[in-house]
């Protein structure tokens, strides 16, 4: 097959430009997630504290929040192979003045840059997707894309236990490293671009007002950082939760929390195929049915306590492994086919600037309800619980769904 608008063959996607895309998001995760995994060591090598620390995290998410409407317009605009490039650049940028970094402002630019990467590799990968496999199949490929989250975050526990033997700043060089390779095989992607026709070469500005205008997309938006605040408490509070909660040693915790990453890993691919085929293609409604039941495992982590806490609590987090820390697949092929084709690049970076937006506020609520509540983690866990609930109703009883291309 030729694309008409490229004349270029269109040879196996799922060989040739897929694990590509896998890549790009293992990259970009293990990029972030290294610096969260060799925490202690950096903050006592560079003398930050742990409040200072906890500003990298948001100094990464507002970056991503702040680049993820323009990541989405010059997705639109220049393809999905230039937008991965310059994501790259970006990244690798990122991990060379973590490399390099003497203190806490050099770390802050660092990390500021990780972000705006970042935010320039969901629009893109989601595009490729779109442009590169049929409807009944998109799912799938983008379950299996959004693997590359995981397998990042796994091999970033690995460089946190490196960082015990080699210096840390040798470690975020070899990360600069891996990025720049598969930012190669991303130049092989520029001829497979579909490009935009001249009489769409608007101004940015132009689509984004198009996508404000989307009520239907904004209340989207909206549900997409309320559902992605649960999954960011999970991690964030998880090996802190059954340490102090259920009684686990550090190394259960981190066990623990690989599991959750593998789990998270095999039911991305899961979730995107059932969305091919469930519920006559019908993603929200499997979107709805996975966080529904994650709010329940959220409600229940109240009753990790007693002799059987590590018990129930490994299990409830094999269950939030499979559902809060793996719908984004489903939400991604969801935010692809609720807008003109024209419009994906940019209607994927708005609905991230609701993820990032939850991502840095979700946390901020946890903390707040546990220490109104006296130090519970209870509380924190039933306030997270009622956040993605707010988003699950929103997906049910307020958005309305695409149609997936035949």
């Amino acid at each position: 097959m030729i694309f008409p608008e490229s004349g270029v063959t269109n040879d196996n996607p799922w060989l040739r430009r897929l694990p590509v895309l896998v890549l790009s998001h293992i990259v970009g995760t293990l990029n972030v997630v290294s610096v969260l995994a060799m925490a202690p060591v950096i903050t006592g090598d560079l003398g930050l504290s742990a409040m200072m620390f906890g500003t990298f995290i948001s100094a990464y998410y507002g970056a991503q929040a702040f680049g993820s409407l323009p990541a989405g317009s010059i997705t639109d605009r220049f393809g999905v192979g230039f937008t991965l490039v310059v994501a790259h650049v970006t990244m690798i940028v990122g991990a060379l003045v973590m490399a390099k970094a003497s203190g806490y402002s050099a770390c802050v630019v660092g990390m500021v840059f990780m972000g705006l990467g970042y935010s320039l590799t969901n629009p893109s990968s989601a595009r490729g997707v779109l442009d590169w496999f049929p409807a009944e199949n998109r799912g799938l490929a983008m379950g299996i894309k959004q693997v590359g989250v995981p397998l990042g975050g796994i091999m970033a526990a690995g460089n946190g236990v490196l960082a015990e033997f080699y210096n840390w700043q040798d470690l975020m060089l070899g990360v600069a490293l891996l990025i720049g390779l598969n930012g190669g095989l991303c130049l092989t992607l520029v001829r497979f671009d579909i490009p935009v026709p001249c009489e769409e070469r608007r101004n940015p500005l132009v689509n984004f007002g198009e996508i404000f205008r989307d009520w239907n997309f904004n209340i989207y938006t909206v549900l997409s950082g309320f559902l992605n605040a649960g999954q960011t408490n999970f991690f964030g509070f998880l090996t802190l939760f059954l340490t102090e909660t259920a009684r686990a040693t550090q190394p259960m915790a981190g066990f623990a929390m690989g599991m959750a990453q593998t789990l998270s890993a095999l039911a991305r691919v899961f979730w995107g195929m059932a969305s091919d085929k469930a519920f006559n293609g019908r993603r929200t409604v499997l979107k709805a049915w996975i966080c529904g039941v994650a709010v329940i495992f959220l409600g229940l982590m109240v009753f990790v306590e007693g002799e059987y806490a590590w018990f129930i609590g490994l299990a409830l987090t094999a269950g939030l492994g499979i559902t809060i820390a793996s719908f984004a697949p489903v939400g991604q092929a969801i935010a692809v086919e609720a807008v003109e084709p024209r419009l994906v690049g940019s209607a994927v970076g708005y609905s991230m600037v609701g993820v990032h937006i939850g991502g840095f506020f979700g946390p901020v609520i946890f903390g707040a309800v546990f220490e109104w509540a006296d130090s519970s983690f209870s509380a924190g866990w039933l306030a997270t619980g009622g956040v993605t609930g707010l988003g699950v109703l929103m997906l049910i009883f307020m958005f309305k769904e695409g149609r997936r291309e035949t």
